[in-house]
């Protein structure tokens, strides 16, 4: 299988998109991107690994899950462009907890009525973090009616009607604060969390690479962080 790295043109291609397919069920479980690095990981490992263009770093599918997926054949298009990954799924492939990334499917018989056709949440999340959870929530609001999803309409505000909303709220936690009212705090610091969320997904930032920012600043002192942003 260590042939299919040398057969991409990794100076053409950073990203090359990588289907997976269940073995047993044939089912087609995800899409993702594999860059070189990621996909020599899932040739060494015979697990899947991938490129997130969210996240912006590699990523072991199940790494925090669990749901891990043991690639048992590599295939590589005619053009030399595309990956398929014929695995054995652990758990759920998806996010939300469904088996498959395709749960849901439009008729183009009946006004392209949005049917699910498998269940969310079949498995457990797992330890997937909260904020990680909302935020592909609210990514998905995206393409909802601002009538029936707050998210989508503050999406549809862009930059400036987020941005007010959340000065907004950062106000009122300001204002929990000096009142020392612990639930307000609480509750007003959530309604914070996420409108700073809905800001996020207007710019597909995930909130791991906050994350990792904050993790990048550990060991170094507030003063030292903040005096090298002045070079």
């Amino acid at each position: 299988m260590q042939d299919v790295v040398g057969q991409i043109d990794w100076k053409r291609y950073e990203l090359i998109p990588t289907i997976v397919q269940e073995k047993q069920s044939q089912q087609i479980l995800m899409l993702a991107y594999s860059s070189k690095q990621s996909l020599e990981l899932s040739l060494q490992t015979h697990l899947g690994h991938y490129f997130s263009r969210s996240k912006q770093r590699i990523w072991q599918k199940g790494e925090q899950s669990g749901h891990i997926q043991h690639i048992k054949e590599v295939r590589l298009d005619c053009d030399n462009d595309s990956l398929l990954f014929i695995v054995e799924q652990v758990g759920a492939a998806c996010h939300t907890g469904a088996q498959s990334c395709f749960f849901h499917t439009f008729s183009l018989d009946k006004s392209c009525q949005n049917i699910p056709i498998f269940s969310p949440q079949k498995y457990p999340m797992g330890i997937y973090h909260i904020l990680d959870e909302l935020y592909h929530i609210i990514e998905q609001r995206r393409y909802e009616s601002v009538k029936d999803s707050y998210s989508a309409s503050l999406l549809a505000k862009g930059a400036n009607g987020i941005g007010k909303k959340i000065i907004e709220e950062a106000g009122e936690l300001c204002f929990a604060l000096k009142d020392r009212d612990e639930e307000a705090i609480i509750y007003e610091c959530a309604d914070l969390f996420y409108h700073i969320l809905v800001g996020l997904a207007l710019e597909h930032i995930a909130p791991e690479r906050i994350l990792q920012e904050l993790r990048r600043r550990m060991g170094q002192s507030g003063i030292e962080e903040k005096a090298s942003r002045k070079h």
